[in-house]
This record gives structure tokens, C-alpha cells and sequence, in this order.
């Protein structure tokens, strides 16, 4: 019995002194890592990162943090799973140690993504400043300015995914596809067999398109119209036009008169009846 005693007395020191190894390290971890957290802030503001989103327009992205802010809060979490895995690294082999082993081992990926998410949006938007400007006489300047946007954000995203091992059975075939048809674009426009063609195809397209904008315009502009028209009617119905007092003075006497004036036009009408069979009698008289 004291054997067995003494072997839980110990055990049990072994196991406090490691939970008391693991708040330390705990607390002190989490103390560094927000003291890293505001030092890459103060040092990415202080260096001009948060213009250089700016002009990039890369400030949208980051919703309500600043650039630099959004930077030091993944360095404060990314110090943090570092202070995690040496704390619970105490507790000897356990499924949480690998876990959070397997998380730091990627996170260089998850940085390389990041950068190339970045160079990319950088790319495209002057590009598509570059085109925009150079074709901004022309009607489809900024239309193929946006197309070349587009076309190198998703390349960058596609390279970002892989990077970082996300949906790769997805996007690699679909990369594969758009490269395919490029080509194929290429060698039937350097063969020349198709331009023809393809040329008047496209001609009838876009007139029809532009006939059909044309129309769904008016009548969108025709049906604003009649909404407007009908809510103009509507208002006037909902409020009585206003009468003042003495109106309403001067409607009361004819109302009041409206039952003498039909009585006269009835005296009038019987007189007149009265006259046309006077007439009608002495005409059968005559003709006697």
C-alpha cells in the first residue's frame, strides 16, 4: 500500500508540474506573440504598406483591417500555434502536438499563396490600366482592359490553390482547358481558315445584341414612365384638392338653386312639346 501510494503521489507531481509547465509557457507564448502582432503592424505602416494596398487596391479586400493590421494579426496567430505546440509538446507524443505540427508545416504554403495572390491582383490591375488608357478612344478599351484583369486574376488564384494543395483535381483540368482552347484559338486565327467567317458570325451577333439592348432600354424606360404616370395618379387620388370657405360658400346656393333650374328646363321642354303637336294637327288640317 505505501508502494502504490507513493507511486500516485508521484504521478500525480509529474502531471501538475506539467500542467504548471504548460500555462507558463502558455502565457508567456501568448504574451509574445502579441507583442510580435503590434511590432509587424507598427513595422508595415511605418514602411508604407498600407499605400501600397492602397494604390493596388488591394484595400478591399481586407475588409474592416487596415493592411498592415490584417498582416499582424495572421503573424500574432501564426506566433501563437508555435507557443501551442511547445506547450502541449510537455505532455510527451499526443494527437494535438501532430495536429497543430501538421498545421505549422503548412502554413509556408498558405504565405506563398498569399504573395502570389498579391503579385497577381498587382499585375492585373495595371494592366488593365495600361490597356484601358491605351484603347480609351476606342469603345471596347475598358471592356478588353477588364477581360485581361480577369484572365490574370484567375490564373493567379488557380496557381494560389495549387500551391496550398486546395480543390488541385479541380483546378488543373480547368487550367488545362482554358490553355487547350487558347490554343486552338491561335492556330486557327495564324491558319487564317476560319477568320472569314468566324468575322460575320460574330458581326451578326453583336448587331443582334445591340438591337436587342436597344429594345429591352425602351421598354424599361417606357415601363418607368407609366410607374411614374400611375404614382403621379395615385398621390393625386390620395389627396383631395383643398376648397376654401368662401368656395364652399358659393357652392352651397347652387346646389341649392339646381332644383328651381330643373323644374324650368321641364316647363320649358312640355311648352315645346306642346307647340310641335299644335303644329302637327294644323299641317293634318290643312292637308284635309
Amino acid at each position: 500500500m505505501n508502494e502504490t501510494l507513493q507511486n500516485i503521489l508521484n504521478a500525480l507531481g509529474s502531471w501538475s508540474l506539467r500542467v504548471l509547465g504548460f500555462l507558463a509557457i502558455l502565457i508567456v507564448g501568448w504574451i509574445i506573440s502579441r507583442i510580435i502582432g503590434r511590432i509587424v503592424d507598427r513595422l508595415l505602416a511605418r514602411v508604407g504598406f498600407n499605400r501600397l494596398a492602397e494604390r493596388t487596391q488591394l484595400r478591399r479586400w481586407t475588409g474592416s483591417y487596415e493592411p498592415s493590421a490584417l498582416v499582424g494579426r495572421v503573424a500574432y496567430y501564426a506566433a501563437l500555434l508555435f507557443t501551442f505546440q511547445i506547450a502541449f509538446n510537455v505532455f510527451g507524443p499526443n494527437p494535438v502536438s501532430s495536429l497543430i505540427s501538421t498545421i505549422i508545416s503548412w502554413l509556408p504554403r498558405l504565405l506563398v499563396a498569399a504573395v502570389i495572390m498579391v503579385v497577381a491582383v498587382a499585375i492585373a490591375n495595371a494592366v488593365y490600366d495600361i490597356v484601358h488608357n491605351a484603347l480609351a478612344q476606342f469603345s471596347y478599351g475598358r471592356a478588353l482592359g477588364r477581360a485581361a484583369q480577369v484572365i490574370i486574376v484567375a490564373l493567379g488564384l488557380i496557381a494560389a490553390l495549387s500551391q496550398v494543395g486546395i480543390a488541385v483535381s479541380v483546378t488543373l483540368p480547368v487550367l488545362i482547358a482554358v490553355l487547350a482552347t487558347i490554343g486552338g484559338i491561335l492556330v486557327v486565327g495564324v491558319g487564317g481558315g476560319l477568320i472569314q467567317p468566324m468575322r460575320q458570325r460574330w458581326e451578326r451577333v453583336l448587331n443582334r445584341a445591340e438591337n436587342e439592348t436597344g429594345r429591352v432600354s425602351t421598354q424599361m424606360r417606357a415601363q418607368g414612365g407609366k410607374a411614374a404616370t400611375t404614382k403621379e395618379r395615385e398621390d393625386r387620388m390620395a389627396q383631395p384638392a383643398y376648397t376654401s370657405a368662401s368656395a364652399s360658400r358659393d357652392v352651397k346656393p347652387d346646389r341649392a338653386a339646381e332644383p328651381e333650374r330643373t323644374a324650368e328646363q321641364a316647363r320649358s321642354g312640355a311648352q315645346q312639346a306642346q307647340g310641335q303637336a299644335e303644329q302637327a294637327r294644323g299641317q293634318a288640317a290643312g292637308s284635309r
